[in-house]
């Protein structure tokens, strides 16, 4: 990627791709969620990862709302979503945005997750199989459980340093590791800034939703065709996406290289092309 084409990945909202965007609420399991349509045709969702909002995906609207009706939206807890006191779990996440898709009146629809995004996905499939056409999953996997002392570590400086230090400083940790090269530095410093403005509390329900959550054991239920992107160095590697994989029926994996978590963000092009490519394939 160019450095001119990383100093425009934060600023397509100001571009006139994306003036037909319509911005809007809706309640849904009590509480009032954000989101964002633009295009028309077939419905795709997009669902964003922890700490994120429908900002996670500024680099595929304008190219996806070409061919479909895009809905990206804020979760619970996040973006200008309503931030209702926890607890959390991924089966309310997941109602939540099944209430949503039924709202909008866009059943069945594909499904674009990543990361936390991903896992809803996955619990959206299992619980709601009959909102969803074909589903992308982008690095992530059908449960977070914390077996390793390794990982059981990670997790423990990661609600450490946001109780202590607080958003921005777990925003500074995150984006060396998600962009680490010399010329995304504008990349690292919009992360920080977004990651900030997080509230806290929310972030924490959410995280506490996250670690144990499992459907590993059903995803053998899962029928669609199902994508699933894999950037070569993320944080769990090409295995263990391939390790789930043949479980589902109608799966098949893609791994773009040298990317990272944030995949959408560091190789747009290629991302939208696989996906694109992915839904178009009757």
């Amino acid at each position: 990627m160019t450095i001119i084409g990383i100093k425009c990945v934060f600023s397509l909202r100001n571009l006139s791709t994306n003036e037909d965007v319509n911005m809007s609420k809706a309640t849904v399991n009590n509480i009032e969620l954000y989101y964002e349509t633009a295009g028309s045709g077939e419905t795709v969702l997009f669902i964003h990862g922890l700490g994120s909002s429908a900002r996670d995906w500024e680099m595929q609207i304008p190219a996806f709302a070409k061919h479909y009706q895009t809905v990206a939206f804020d979760l619970r807890g996040h973006g200008q979503s309503q931030k209702p006191k926890g607890p959390y779990s991924m089966s309310l996440f997941a109602k939540d945005t099944a209430e949503l898709i039924r709202s909008l009146g866009v059943d069945p629809v594909h499904v674009i997750g990543i990361s936390l995004g991903g896992m809803i996905a996955f619990q959206l499939a299992v619980d709601h199989p009959e909102l969803i056409k074909r589903m992308v999953i982008v690095n992530s996997g059908p449960e977070l459980v914390v077996r390793a002392l390794k990982e059981r570590w990670q997790v423990i400086m990661r609600f450490a340093i946001v109780r202590l230090m607080g958003m921005r400083k777990m925003g500074a940790v995150l984006s060396k590791r998600l962009f680490p090269k010399d010329e995304q530095e504008m990349l690292r410093e919009t992360f920080v800034s977004r990651w900030a403005e997080n509230d806290i509390r929310a972030y924490l329900d959410t995280m506490r939703a996250i670690v144990g959550w499992s459907v590993a054991d059903k995803i053998q239920n899962i029928k669609m065709p199902v994508l699933v992107v894999a950037a070569d160095n993320d944080y769990t590697p090409v295995s263990s996406k391939e390790a789930y994989l043949p479980k589902m029926g109608n799966a098949e994996l893609t791994v773009i290289e040298d990317s990272r978590h944030a995949v959408p963000v560091e190789k747009p092009e290629e991302f939208n092309r696989v996906v694109l490519e992915f839904l178009s394939n009757n």
